[in-house]
């Protein structure tokens, strides 16, 4: 809703200067203290006790600027304007019902005059009836073109009512917004006057606080150099306790520490025992140090037992620990397998069904990281692109004998080509798919599996396991900062 705030015409006010009476009293009883200064210019002091407004005065200026306020953005001018334009539409009827009454009189009129000329061209003959005649069809074209304005007037009369039942209607709504909002600017002003007396009492609690605190500043001051003077003097003639129980503190966590070491040792070595015990009885054993970049291999353990691992079934398995929930790596069902990357810091396990009978083997620990791997990692990340030599050993799952071409890992994208031409480049999303090779394939710990998308998919060879664990935890860095995680199929 708009609203009217009434225009104010500022005037000047011209007064007369009044002569001042002899029996006038002045603030002070002495003449004003000054200095002169250069020239024998008179220097006014400064005042002393000059204080700003207190908090009454302050309260009661902000409720006349708060009354002056809801007096500006009152909207009484607006239901006065509505209730002028309901009285003209008022009057506009009434002019209209006038109207109405003349019509019918001139009807009436009309009427007698058409009578009276009938009567005269059955009386007449020759050129003046003719001019009745005439007369006559004057009469009847006045009677149409009253009968058309008694037509517009019955419109204009019905515009006119509907106009006045919408002023009655709209100063109605008006003078209910008047209340509305006048209701609500008492109310707002009640709050302000509320909260700025709430804020005249917390000025004055803060005043009287200070003045408190101020009184009893330098008692507490005194406390507070007297208590540190009291500590200074305690410690000084107490240094060696305290060193003594750092030092009972440090040997103590040294005692923990070495036997904490010393659990996990024996528990190493119960875990390798138990193992070799269950080696001894176990047909299978895996071969190879288990370690990132070499190749885990199944074996049989004992030569005379006529075991053929061709007509076994194989199925790897990836644990965070020996008790923990297992996850089958789909794809790795061949005697063999190269742990890569997210296989760091986990336990592999090897489900092999002979003759209808399972046996598990396990790795003696988790998969330990290679040797320079990360420092070579956090050197490629300061470049945009990295890029790696590789040999394209299968193409959609076809074998494909191919020279040498670029593997390139950028921030955003994987792009496969050789010189000018494009194998494959696409970049991170939810349907490119990135690990090591799980199935057969020669040299399996350099080899990798790339599906870019969906219907294209290739086996690359790199130059050196370090290559392709670098390539493919480079990729799944990047990946990640594009809110895209690269596993392979089914993980």
């Amino acid at each position: 809703m708009t609203k009217v705030c009434p225009e104010t015409e500022e005037k000047t006010l011209q007064e007369p200067v009044l002569t001042v009476s002899t029996d006038v009293s002045f603030a002070s009883n002495h003449f004003p203290t000054y200095k002169l200064g250069p020239d024998n210019e008179i220097v006014d002091e400064p005042k002393e006790d000059q204080k700003g407004p207190s908090v009454k005065e302050t309260v009661e200026e902000e409720s006349q600027l708060l009354s002056d306020q809801h007096k500006r953005l009152s909207v009484r001018d607006l239901a006065s304007k509505f209730d002028k334009k309901l009285a003209a539409a008022v009057s506009l009827a009434d002019e209209a019902k006038l109207k109405e009454v003349a019509s019918l009189e001139g009807h009436v009129m009309l009427k007698k005059l058409r009578d009276a000329l009938e009567y005269m061209r059955g009386r007449t003959d020759g050129q003046n009836k003719e001019d009745v005649e005439k007369a006559i069809s004057m009469v009847e074209a006045l009677a149409v073109k009253l009968t058309q304005n008694e037509g517009e007037l019955i419109q204009e009369k019905f515009e006119v009512k509907k106009l006045g039942n919408f002023l009655k209607q709209t100063s109605e709504d008006a003078k209910k917004l008047v209340n509305h909002e006048k209701s609500f600017a008492c109310a707002e002003i009640e709050s302000a006057r509320a909260v700025v007396l709430r804020l005249g009492e917390a000025f004055e609690e803060q005043e009287r606080s200070s003045k408190a605190s101020r009184a009893q500043g330098p008692d507490v001051e005194k406390m507070v150099e007297e208590v540190q003077e009291a500590r200074q003097i305690k410690r000084m003639h107490h240094p060696t306790k305290v060193m003594g129980m750092q030092h009972e503190l440090h040997g103590l966590r040294s005692r923990i520490q070495e036997k904490y070491m010393n659990s996990v040792r024996l528990h190493q070595e119960i875990a390798t025992i138990k193992r070799a015990e269950e080696s001894k009885s176990c047909p299978f054993v895996l071969e190879s140090t288990q370690s990132l970049g070499s190749c885990l291999k199944i074996r049989v353990n004992a030569p005379d037992n006529a075991i053929d691992l061709s007509n076994c079934s194989i199925q790897w398995y990836r644990a965070a620990c020996e008790t923990s929930r297992r996850e089958a790596i789909s794809g790795a069902n061949q005697v063999v397998y190269a742990p890569e990357p997210f296989d760091v810091g986990r336990i592999l396990q090897a489900d092999i069904l002979s003759n209808g009978h399972k046996v598990t083997v396990t790795t003696n620990g988790p998969i330990n990281p290679e040797a320079g791997l990360q420092s070579r990692i956090d050197s490629l990340m300061k470049k945009s692109n990295s890029e790696f030599s590789v040999v394209i050993s299968q193409m959609n799952g076809q074998d494909y004998a191919s020279r040498s071409h670029v593997f390139t890992v950028g921030k955003t994208r994987i792009k496969l080509s050789r010189g000018w031409i494009t194998k494959a480049r696409e970049i991170y999303s939810t349907s490119m798919q990135l690990c090591g090779v799980r199935g057969n394939i020669k040299a399996p710990a350099k080899a990798l599996f790339w599906q870019p998308r969906k219907s294209l998919t290739f086996t690359l060879t790199f130059e050196s396991e370090q290559e392709r664990n670098t390539a493919v935890a480079l990729a799944r860095k990047y990946a990640f900062d594009c809110n895209v995680t690269l596993l392979g199929p089914d993980d």
